[in-house]
């Protein structure tokens, strides 16, 4: 302890003066809870663990960093996307979550987790979490491969070790999945990785995964109010198993918001326009589900719940998923540099669903399609 006071004195003297000035000013304006034991108290944060003890306590909304992808979102200027993303921290939204393949995502979190170290005290440091992917393609994976691509992540976001690594395999046929995973276990045993994680994973293959003995915390997979497959199956294996669940799409890239509500898409020019590749794609989710009509029966719901308790549709959406089985975290995409909604994302957290608001959403969502039943499971969208 004495040890670890001294280290703090020392990095505070090394500061300049600009530089204590904002770590003073960042403790005055902080409103959020400091330590994790209150955090957790207070429905922020989640603990996701493998069975072999490895674990990792992650903001139970995470930003998801799609967005920086591609310029069809906007595009922000590197400065600007790290201040929004200082300010996020700041506001109690720590939590990241990217992948290699995701632009320049993996340095822009360099560049942040660097400012943070210089600018900001010990303990937002701790509580910053960088959940990164790696979705390479299906080809021979040698250890020095899965390596090579493991240290290309650590030297992006400039981090001794990767705290989460959700990986993703586009092809079963191919049953290369399990040795990557075995080498990403071994790297993880070796320090540079904290906690081993799935991405699009179906059922089945999790359960062989877990069987080959790979620690898995979590499985990253899409889930929405109009999205229901993971309640299915995969809950019933994450219950036994421990694993959890961190889900995207949960506002099916803004769908699930005022801004669509009482529009009519299908009619040209005369709603908002499906001008993102998110939009795009769960739009695609809604028409497979029960289409747009349904959809706005939907959206008339979710605003009479969002009325009755202050809050945007969009927060209605988050919390509603929150509550589901064995889920840990969800995403909400964040336009770094470019938009904000740090304090409509914050009050999920204080929102609380009551049976009625509960029972009157899911009565929405049954109403469409099983999506199990023309998708197939978990991830099956990326491999028809």
């Amino acid at each position: 302890m004495a040890a670890a006071a001294t280290s703090c004195l020392v990095l505070s003297a090394r500061l300049t003066p600009a530089a204590r000035s904002r770590r003073r000013c960042w403790h005055r304006r902080r409103q959020v809870p400091r330590c994790a034991a209150a955090a957790a108290a207070d429905g922020r944060t989640a603990t996701v663990q493998s069975k072999a003890g490895d674990a990792l306590e992650v903001c139970r909304v995470v930003n998801g960093m799609w967005q920086v992808s591609g310029a069809s979102w906007g595009r922000a200027e590197p400065a600007a996307a790290v201040d929004a993303m200082l300010r996020y921290a700041d506001g109690g939204l720590a939590t990241f979550d990217m992948a290699d393949i995701y632009g320049p995502a993996e340095d822009l979190y360099g560049m942040f987790i660097n400012r943070v170290r210089r600018e900001r005290p010990p303990e937002l440091l701790e509580e910053i979490k960088g959940l990164t992917k790696w979705v390479p393609p299906p080809v021979k994976m040698t250890r020095s491969y899965v390596e090579d691509n493991i240290n290309r992540s650590r030297k992006r976001m400039d981090v001794a070790a990767l705290d989460m690594l959700q990986f993703h395999w586009w092809d079963y046929s191919n049953p290369g999945y399990l040795d990557a995973l075995k080498h990403i276990t071994d790297l993880k045993e070796e320090g540079k990785i904290k906690t081993v994680a799935l991405t699009n994973f179906d059922t089945d293959r999790l359960q062989i995964i877990l069987e080959n003995e790979i620690p898995v915390v979590s499985n990253q997979v899409q889930h929405s109010i109009v999205d229901m497959r993971p309640q299915q199956r995969m809950t019933e294996l994450c219950q036994l198993t421990g694993v959890k669940l961190i889900t995207y799409g949960t506002v099916m890239g803004g769908l699930l918001s005022e801004k669509f509500l009482d529009t009519n898409v299908s009619i040209p020019f005369a709603g908002p326009p499906l001008n993102t590749p998110s939009l795009q794609k769960y739009k695609r989710m809604v028409d497979a589900w029960g289409g747009w009509s349904l959809f706005q029966t939907l959206l008339q719901t979710l605003k009479k719940v969002s009325l009755k308790h202050g809050v945007p549709i969009a927060t209605v959406a988050v919390r509603y998923i929150l509550n589901q089985t064995s889920v840990a975290g969800s995403m909400v995409g964040v336009r770094l540099g470019l938009s904000e909604h740090i304090k409509d994302t914050n009050s999920i957290f204080s929102l609380e669903l009551d049976e009625e608001d509960m029972n009157s959403i899911t009565e929405v969502s049954k109403k469409g399609r099983n999506l199990m039943d023309i998708i197939g499971d978990c991830g099956d969208e990326y491999r028809a």
